[in-house]
């Protein structure tokens, strides 16, 4: 009897069946918890195929997307253009913004509002969240203007469409004063002030002696051929889903602070010394680190310029990033040298990135006076690995403690006591967030471990290199194994992928377990199952379709078949969708004269094909691999015929540790003496 196969991703579903089957109770559910009774005795569960949405579906049906993991030949994305400019008072900690935004309506659609968010709000009194925040008082709008006409806030939009805005939490809807067609441009303008958070606010804020300033001021939400605004709140926990733009912003210090920002700084003669500017050049040629900014070189008229009236304003711009942040201090050293990042622009000459690096003079013994060492590794090593770094330079930032590790686009701010291991191992994850998802723009609220994850498994690969040998993989792993042995979902345990970041238990290692180390692992797993070559084809070719556009889990999945040439849903199904795990075994072994019959039984629910080490007694190791279609099919056990039985010594699953099996202890067979 042929063995049955599930319906493969590329094939068109019905959206009707595709909307019953997204809320059928999942097989997971039946899982037994860890410590029950072998799980061979249930009967398998068959993975049933990944199914489109019905907004993935009809996005193909218009040309936006492809079921090959292409961009469709309409696909489109919208884009904005942004001038700001901020002042700092550090006496208050408070942040005074005006700005305009040029918003591009790329769309077919005609759009008659403008969804705004307002990430301060999180700050403020009464709004949901789901952790703790220090209360500031968030977002005071001092004037909100659209296509020219100034508008009032209203407790809600009337029905008669007159134009004004309403705050929802962290999100401003601006209704327009005409609606904005296909192909125009509309702008909106913007006056702002809020008081930065102390240290204890996720992401951004202020220990008194750095301001490190983060979702600061008024940002377009993002609209897409799948789901249009995307108007979830931030509440805390998931990070962000941001467009492209252009950026020109002027941030107004005290004089002798040092300022680090996304984009290019425009206005080095005006805030900067003759002495910091010739190191910065020399930055640019030398091999090795060069200290910018020394210990006795800080303050007005070393460091910067000296002001008339006490205040420089420091000019950026960035082009096509998701984002802009900037952090300042009086305190600050400065290190700067360069990295090699390969050919971004395609005129054949290795390009170079600026490596900038700012922290206090106390954070060397934190190994701080490393930090631009690590970043020039992180960047080169990651350019060669998938594609050259896209941006004129990367600038760590020693910060605030509840920073810890966040990345912005051109910009890591990095917080707390850290040792070389710990400083490395997160400087090279935030840098690895330039490429997923500061190039490709996947949504990290719903999707947290489409960057998350990926950047993850970047991360090992990166490590690995640096210290030689060093298995962030086997440490991921590990993580996930940890939690899928503890408990079920239902205990705030393990938890599938496929949820919203704003929608896993509190107080539970999940989310962090399932978006990092999960998804990492099964990169690992991924990688096992297509071999090196065709893994890092398909790997790389998902990020180039996507640079510069906002990809859904379907694109990637898709892009994988689609190189690969295989049909992988019973995958993504099992890692994605479900929380079955692995749980491969060896079961009898029958010797009759020299042929040997090796049981190998499935006890989890997760299929994955059992790949078996022979070895002989001369040191020979054979390699015999049990297809997946075996237990897709609804088998328990499989019988391995063995030639030789008189010279085997050993057999093993999995020697490799290459899928993440549960029970190790349960694979291996060794002669008895």
């Amino acid at each position: 009897m042929p063995i049955p196969r599930p319906v493969p991703l590329s094939r068109v579903v019905p959206a009707a069946l595709a909307v019953a089957l997204s809320v059928a109770p999942a097989a997971a559910q039946v899982q037994p918890p860890a410590a029950a009774a072998p799980s061979e005795a249930v009967p398998r569960p068959r993975p049933y195929p990944v199914f489109e949405t019905p907004e993935f579906a009809r996005a193909v049906e218009q040309g936006t997307r492809t079921r090959t993991g292409r961009p469709g030949p309409g696909y489109w994305t919208q884009y904005a253009r942004y001038r700001l400019g901020a002042e700092l008072d550090p006496a208050t900690n408070r942040i005074r913004g005006e700005g305009t935004v040029r918003y591009e309506n790329r769309s077919p659609d005609v759009l008659e509002d403008v969804y705004v968010h307002l990430y301060p709000n999180l700050f403020a009194p009464g709004v949901i969240r789901n952790r703790p925040v220090p209360e500031t008082g968030g977002v005071e709008l001092i004037r909100v203007t659209a296509q020219g006409r100034t508008l009032a806030p209203a407790a809600a939009l009337d029905t008669q469409g007159t134009p004004a805005y309403t705050v929802n939490g962290t999100v401003a809807r601006i209704r327009l004063p005409r609606p904005l067609n296909p192909g125009e441009t509309a702008e909106l303008g913007f006056g702002w002030s809020y008081v930065l958070p102390p240290d204890g606010a996720p992401r951004t804020g202020t220990d008194g002696e750095v301001w490190f300033v983060a979702y600061w001021y008024p940002q377009v939400a993002v609209y897409d051929d799948v789901t249009g605004w995307h108007t979830d709140p931030y509440m805390g926990n998931a990070e962000f889903h941001m467009g492209f733009a252009d950026y020109d912003v002027s941030l107004t210090v005290p004089e002798g602070w040092l300022v680090g920002a996304t984009g290019t700084l425009q206005n080095p003669g005006e805030v900067l010394t003759p002495q910091t500017l010739a190191r910065l050049q020399e930055a640019r040629r030398a091999p090795g680190v060069v200290h910018v900014v020394a210990e006795g070189d800080r303050g007005a008229g070393k460091a910067t310029r000296s002001a008339p009236g006490g205040k420089l304003t420091w000019r950026f711009t960035a082009s096509d990033v998701r984002d802009f942040a900037w952090g300042a201090s009086p305190h600050y050293l400065w290190d700067a040298t360069h990295a090699v990042a390969g050919d971004a622009n395609g005129d054949g000459r290795p390009d170079t990135a600026a490596i900038h690096t700012f922290y206090r003079p106390d954070r060397v013994r934190w190994a701080w006076d490393q930090s631009a060492r690590y970043s020039r590794h992180s960047v080169e090593f990651l350019s060669r690995y998938l594609w050259p770094y896209a941006y004129p330079h990367m600038t760590a930032m020693d910060g605030v403690t509840s920073c810890s590790g966040m990345e912005y686009p051109m910009m890591t701010c990095i917080g707390g006591q850290r040792d070389t291991l710990s400083l490395y191992s997160v400087t090279v994850h935030e840098i690895a967030h330039m490429w997923f998802p500061m190039q490709v723009g996947s949504d990290e609220k719903r999707y947290a471990w489409q960057d998350e994850g990926l950047t993850r498994f970047n991360q090992a690969q990166a490590m690995r290199d640096f210290f030689r040998g060093y298995d962030l993989e086997a440490i991921a792993r590990n993580q996930y194994l940890d939690l899928a042995r503890r408990g079920s979902e239902f205990a705030g345990g393990q938890v599938e992928l496929m949820r919203h970041g704003d929608r896993y238990p509190p107080n539970s290692p999940a989310f962090g377990v399932a978006s990092y180390a999960k998804m990492g692992t099964n990169l690992v797993m991924l990688r096992a199952l297509l071999g090196d070559e065709t893994f890092l084809r398909a790997y790389r070719e998902y990020g180039r379709r996507w640079i510069g556009k906002h990809p859904q889990p379907y694109d990637l999945w898709n892009t994988f078949e689609d190189v690969s040439g295989r049909d992988l849903d019973w995958f993504w199904r099992t890692w994605w969708f479900e929380t079955w795990t692995l749980d491969q075994a060896i079961g009898e072994v029958r010797v009759a004269g020299d042929r040997m019959e090796v049981e190998v039984i499935d006890r989890g629910l997760a299929p994955m094909p059992v790949r078996l080490a022979v070895t002989r007694a001369d040191g020979r190791t054979e390699r015999i691999e049990v297809p997946v279609d075996v237990w897709l099919a609804g088998a328990r056990r499989y019988t391995v015929p063995v030639a030789g039985a008189s010279t085997v010594v050993r057999l093993e699953i999995d020697p490799e540790n290459a899928f993440a099996d549960i029970d190790r202890t349960n694979q291996t067979w060794t002669r008895s003496r």
